[in-house]
Order: structure tokens, then C-alpha cells, then sequence
């Protein structure tokens, strides 16, 4: 459950490592106009479609709608909620989604978290082509004074 269309995109992610997880994954896109009880209705009729009593429902962002309507959803069946879903995360849900609900939680947030990391490295500095040019300028300029 996310802000449109990350939902719909992850799970068109997830068909590229994970086509037999679809199955078991659910997706809700929440547009910018609807209301927190038209989130709540659309989300309580997928868990409905998807039948089962154990639920992991991966938001977006912690504190936006589609996370505070995924934290009312527990009072008719299990549900977990993990926020700050990237691909990494989907991907060991998806891995390991016949584990249990609370192992299936570590997974998710070991998974995100591991996704993230700085992999770029600064530029290096461009310098003079001649530096002995520029050396012998200085130098020079210092023989004057």
C-alpha cells in the first residue's frame, strides 16, 4: 500500500525476479484525492480477497496515509506493518513469504535496510595539466616580492 502508482510499480518489479509470488501479493495504489476511510475500504476488501489470517502490509512512508490506515487494519485479523518499502525489502518478502509473520517482519526490515547504501565515490579533483608551470609561477611570483 503506497502513494500511486509505487505500488502498482513494485509489484511489476517483483514479477521480474518473483512471477509465482505474485499470488500472494496484494497491491493498493492510494491516489492524492482519496480520503483515509476510502483507503481503509479498499484496503479491508483485499485482506478480504486474500483470505488468509496473517497479513504483511509494506507502506511507503511512516506517518502518510497509507500507513495510518495499514495500522487500523490488525483489529479484524493479524496484520504487520512495515514502512519505508523499496525493492530490496519486496524482494525478501517475497523470498521468504512461507515464514512466519514475525520472522517474514525481520526479513522485510533487514532486506530494506541492507538495499540502501552510498555507492557513488566523489569525482576527483580536476588539477593543472603542467603543474610545473603553475609551480614555477608561484615560485617566481614569490622571488619578487
Amino acid at each position: 500500500m503506497a502513494h500511486a502508482p509505487l505500488a502498482s510499480a513494485l509489484r511489476d518489479v517483483a514479477a521480474h525476479v518473483y512471477p509465482d509470488g505474485l499470488a500472494s501479493l496484494q497491491v493498493l495504489d492510494v491516489p492524492p484525492e482519496w480520503s483515509a476511510e476510502r483507503v481503509e475500504t479498499e484496503a479491508r476488501l483485499l485482506l478480504d480477497q486474500a483470505g488468509h489470517g496473517q497479513t504483511l502490509v509494506l507502506t511507503d512512508v511512516f506517518g502518510a496515509t497509507p500507513c495510518n490506515v495499514a495500522q487500523r487494519l490488525g483489529d479484524v485479523r493479524e496484520v504487520r506493518v512495515v514502512a519505508g518499502v523499496n525493492v530490496p525489502m519486496l524482494w525478501r518478502v517475497l523470498c521468504y513469504r512461507h515464514e512466519p509473520l514475525d520472522v517474514l517482519v525481520g526479513r522485510a526490515t533487514a532486506g530494506g535496510g541492507q538495499g540502501v547504501m552510498s555507492v557513488s565515490l566523489p569525482r576527483p579533483q580536476t588539477q593543472s595539466q603542467d603543474l610545473s608551470a603553475h609551480h614555477h609561477a608561484a615560485t617566481d611570483a614569490h622571488h619578487q616580492q
